[in-house]
């Protein structure tokens, strides 16, 4: 009779699955389970430092991780992204990187797909927009902005060369706030590499529909975020969002018409569309799990990360839940595994728990603002914090060095401001790059996997 070992099956190569994996590729034998890893690229992106690959500070290698370095590699990787989860059955409806779809079957499955650029009902949103969600984006939008400095600098036309130097930023969270520094810091340092362009007519636009810039800071460091990039020339307008979008301007819906060709979006997350397919109970959009970040009546299921509502056992608020933020998923990885090997091994699991650790947002330059232990910093001490945490926070030392070496470089050397390549002729928007219609309806899942009797294909 063959035994055959359990299978495990990991969906999401973010900090919360890849962490998930790593540990449990540590801490159990070869013959204690089989390890499965769904993911479309087989690197882990580290999202924080997005920001400086769209701004030319760090190359997109530099902070795409590869999965294939770790000596206790052993993981089977599927290149692909889950559309589907039958939870009775006990199957996941994967589409390959080549748009076949397969099932997966597993005994038990670790959900962490992350999440979305959360969008909403607007008018041309989706299709004028674009995110910084991806490595692909970030690297996309630096062409982009270049590029409009290109084009602004060769057309003879007043409006469209305004046009072009007009730049708009939704979401005042850090994704928004550390977008809008960055890339602005790249078109002021890029300016003095265009004689005909005058640098005034450069001009950023950070809006946000809440009354405060990343409230978590708190009132004193969120007035010092503001005051920085106002004193660098950037209009922020609060309680302001956006009315609709075309192609060559922007609404605010203070009735501001703004001209611009550039609109970037990152006004939030959601979860990803994966938790819609389960049938399951969520918690504003995420999956309700235990302490334990288990499933309730469901063996075997396990989430963590932006995608799961994991309570937050640190806060004395009933009902609190962990925020979306690298620092619970690295953590949440490591006692999910734990507690996958109790299960495994048939031992008791135990909770989750973290105390927030503080936040860092790097402005660029020498800027920065940090509230590392609830210590207000800002400044060179805030920016050394900034980087030593996100430095120390990369998972290789291959990616440390090369981190640490731009960083050197771009501080000696500065910027060349080349184009790479990635835009195309065909525009590429916030709707082309995270596949949210791609996954099935509960109807469409019940459908592929009884037809196919649950099995693999």
């Amino acid at each position: 009779m063959t035994v055959t070992r359990p299978r495990i099956l990991v969906v999401g190569a973010g900090f919360a699955g890849v962490g998930c994996v790593r540990r449990l590729e540590r801490k159990l034998s070869t013959d204690e389970a089989e390890i499965t890893l769904v993911t479309p690229s087989s690197y882990q992106l580290y999202l924080p430092l997005l920001p400086q690959v769209a701004s030319g500070v760090l190359t997109p290698q530099s902070i795409a991780l590869s999965l294939r370095r770790s000596r206790k590699y052993r993981t089977r990787i599927i290149p692909g992204g889950a559309i589907g989860v039958d939870l009775a059955a006990k199957v996941c409806v994967i589409r390959t990187i080549t748009d076949e779809i397969v099932n997966e079957p597993y005994d038990y499955i670790v959900l962490a797909p992350g999440s979305i650029t959360r969008t909403f009902d607007i008018p041309g949103l989706t299709d004028h927009a674009y995110g910084m969600k991806t490595l692909a984006e970030a690297a996309y939008i630096r062409d982009h902005v270049i590029s409009q400095l290109d084009l602004a600098d060769a057309s003879d036309d007043p409006d469209e060369r305004a046009a072009r130097l007009q730049f708009v930023v939704v979401g005042g969270g850090y994704a928004g706030t550390e977008t809008a520094a960055c890339l602005q810091q790249l078109t002021h340092n890029a300016a003095k590499r265009y004689p005909r362009l005058d640098p005034r007519l450069i001009r950023w636009h950070l809006i946000d529909i809440a009354p405060k810039l990343m409230p978590e800071l708190g009132d004193k460091l969120g007035r010092d975020a503001q005051e920085i990039l106002r004193r660098r020339g950037i209009d922020i307008s609060l309680g302001v969002s956006i009315a609709k979008a075309g192609p060559d301007e922007v609404t605010f819906t203070d009735g501001r018409v703004i001209p611009t060709h550039t609109l970037i979006w990152t006004a939030g997350v959601v979860a990803s569309p994966l938790i819609g397919t389960l049938g399951a109970e969520t918690v504003r959009g995420r999956l309700a799990v235990t302490a334990e970040m288990c499933l309730p009546r469901r063996d075997g299921v396990f989430a963590l990360g932006d995608a799961a509502a994991v309570p937050d056992r640190a806060k004395d608020e009933e009902g609190a839940i962990c925020p979306p933020t690298a620092q619970h998923a690295m953590r949440q990885a490591k006692r999910v595994a734990d507690n996958v090997i109790a299960n495994l091994r048939g031992q008791s699991m135990r909770p989750y728990e973290h105390k927030d650790l503080g936040l860092v947002v790097d402005l660029g330059g020498r800027d920065a603002v940090s509230k590392p232990l609830g210590v207000e910093l800002k400044g060179l001490p805030a920016l050394v914090v900034a980087r030593g945490y996100h430095w120390s926070a990369l998972r290789t030392n291959v990616a440390k060095t090369r981190v640490f070496t731009n960083w050197m470089l771009n501080a000696v050397a500065g910027d060349d401001f080349v184009r790479t390549g990635f835009q195309a002729r065909r525009p590429t928007k916030l709707k082309d790059f995270e596949f949210s219609d791609a996954y099935l309806t509960p109807e469409q899942l019940r459908e592929r996997v009884e037809g196919t009797g649950g099995k693999a294909q």
